[in-house]
């Protein structure tokens, strides 16, 4: 079964975020589009390359109203001490995640069981907590931020015009398709 337009299940984490310790629910990404960006460990090689995109990005997620979401199976403990001992990973303002129960990895379908790791899973959880969008890929492959944001704001935009559609490539401000009768065989 599918992930998409499934709710999120209920759960409760610690993250580290600007300095403190805090506790997030399924209950904080209700209310805002969300981005839960799951990685496989902290002190590894990949993983800082994306949060640091995430965090280079972050101020345009920001102002569409996108919280972000960063969550391996480290505990909120090690992501403070990779955050203060890293200078790629200090760049971070989003909320670190910790998953040492897996329960949030597991919920997310992202788990390597044998290995207690996640993969590297980008979810995409409209205000209502459903999600709407999901990729996950293999731990040796980084993501590209620019390209998350631009299936966030392609999610919003289709929340908000029903009965319209994003094609391929899809950027803010671009035509969009009005599926109908009139356009099979015509694209």
């Amino acid at each position: 079964m599918s992930l998409i337009n499934t709710t999120v299940k209920p759960f409760k984490a610690t993250a580290y975020h600007n300095g403190d310790f805090v506790e997030i629910t399924d209950k904080t990404l209700k209310g805002k589009w969300s981005v839960i960006v799951f990685y496989p460990a902290d002190f590894t090689f990949v993983c800082p390359t994306e949060l640091e995109d995430l965090a280079d990005n972050y101020d345009e997620f920001q102002k569409i109203g996108v919280e972000v979401y960063g969550v391996s199976t480290d505990t909120h403990f090690t992501h403070k001490a990779w955050h203060d001992t890293s200078s790629v990973v200090r760049k971070v303002r989003y909320p670190l995640v910790g998953d040492p129960t897996r329960e949030l990895s597991r919920n997310f379908d992202v788990l390597i069981e044998d290995a207690g790791l996640a993969l590297r899973g980008s979810f995409i959880i409209n205000p209502e907590g459903e999600i709407k969008a999901f990729e996950v890929q293999d731990n040796n492959i980084g993501r590209n931020a620019a390209e998350l944001l631009r299936k966030v704001k392609a999610a919003q935009y289709v929340s908000m015009h029903e009965g319209e559609v994003c094609p391929a490539k899809w950027t803010e401000g671009a035509a969009t398709l009005k599926p109908s009768i009139d356009l099979v065989g015509k694209i």
